[in-house]
């Protein structure tokens, strides 16, 4: 019966093996790289690649070992594609990354003394973060719609839009996500806010004077557990958090009370019956700082991209392997399904880097070759702690 350090040892002969040919491949790809330099030609050849992977699959019989072998096919023209690219410089012929270099090349520097909206009333958790971003002083502006916000964007009566993205409990914004592929704006800077319900209601309410409860329905759902507690209370949603406390404060009804921040506790004059009534003592909203133009501010770490593929299998893992390969980590895939095309997605992928890293070029060159279509929404620093 054979041994484990025998096993062992017939694996490290082979992968002796694997490495000098692996060496002996990667000297040919770059005489290739070095030829299509000379001679103009695009690094990527999708026809090509493809048809190497279904060539090495079928020298093998075992579906599970076909997988495999393409899996790793596609890692080892992945590294080929990146050496290749050291040597080639590509030009802006790909309309995916003509796109971005006209946004890049147009980029703006932070506006001074910005003109800042956001969704909701003055109290709103999207205020806090408008505070957090920008500053104490800075010139906020509520509006009734998401919508609105990229609206006031796109007519040029506001510097920038600040906007929840994804909540730590609840998960993505949906309608968030929609908007950004809907209206050609550029993300250029994030923070959270951690998310705090109270329940409030004019003074000389208590518990037991409650009869209806008013909130976002985010707002809602994230305090289901305390509201079960007091099943006769008629929940209803309204536009924000912040507009059911004022709501409430202009009816001055102590049946009625408003699930929503502290703050706006203290802007419209109501008193809090209860504290920290949402379920998760760690719920915090991450919200993004929306820009009509590219910015790129001091320590950008993150990219945000929207991607689309073509429909066919294996063409998102394509995608992937091209992070793989270059040593970047990939930090959210969001996807959303394109409208009137049914059971097709676009995919919303944020990953480390700086758009002016060298290396950097390449990557959206490959990227720009390998999806269907793909926009670059932004560089900007990550920033997931509740302050900036």
């Amino acid at each position: 019966m054979e041994n484990l350090d025998t096993l062992r040892g017939a694996i490290d002969e082979i992968d002796n093996q694997i490495v000098h040919l692996f060496s002996r491949r990667m000297d040919v790809t770059r005489r290739v790289g070095e030829y299509k330099q000379k001679n103009g030609i695009p690094v990527l050849d999708s026809g090509r690649e493809h048809e190497v992977l279904e060539k090495k699959a079928a020298l093998v019989d075992d579906v599970k070992m076909k997988t495999g072998v393409t899996l790793l096919y596609e890692t080892i023209m992945g590294i080929s594609r990146r050496q290749q690219r050291e040597i080639v410089r590509e030009g802006g012929e790909e309309p995916n990354y003509r796109r971005f270099r006209t946004a890049y090349d147009a980029r703006r520097q932070p506006v001074e003394n910005p003109r800042v909206v956001y969704q909701g009333e003055p109290g709103a958790y999207s205020e806090q973060a408008a505070r957090n971003f920008f500053g104490s002083d800075v010139k906020a502006y509520g509006l009734k719609q998401f919508e609105d916000v990229f609206l006031a964007i796109r007519d040029g009566w506001a510097d920038y839009g600040i906007v929840p993205i994804e909540n730590t409990y609840t998960g993505a914004i949906r309608q968030i996500y929609d908007l950004l592929a809907q209206y050609e704006f550029y993300l250029v800077g994030e923070t959270t806010v951690r998310v705090e319900h109270c329940l409030m209601a004019p003074y000389g309410a208590t518990l037991d004077t409650i009869t209806h409860v008013y909130s976002h329905e985010q707002g809602l759902f994230q305090s289901e557990q305390f509201l079960n507690q007091h099943p006769s209370w008629i929940q209803t949603p309204l536009a924000d958090t912040a507009g059911s406390a004022k709501y409430v404060a202009e009816t001055g009804d102590i049946t009625k009370a408003a699930i929503c921040s502290e703050r706006s506790a203290e802007i419209y004059g109501l008193k809090i019956l209860k504290r920290g009534v949402n379920y998760s003592s760690i719920n915090t909203t991450r919200f993004v700082v929306v820009s009509p133009k590219m910015e790129l501010r001091p320590q950008a770490d993150k990219i945000s991209t929207v991607l689309t593929t073509a429909h066919e299998s294996g063409c998102l893992h394509e995608i992937l392997t091209i992070f793989a390969v270059n040593g970047l980590n990939m930090v959210k895939l969001e996807s959303r399904p394109i409208p009137d095309r049914s059971w097709e997605y676009m995919f919303f992928l944020e990953f480390t880097g700086s758009l002016e890293a060298p290396e950097m070029d390449g990557v959206l060159h490959e990227l720009a070759q390998t999806a269907a279509d793909i926009r670059v929404l932004g560089n900007f620093k990550s920033n997931l702690g509740e302050k900036p």
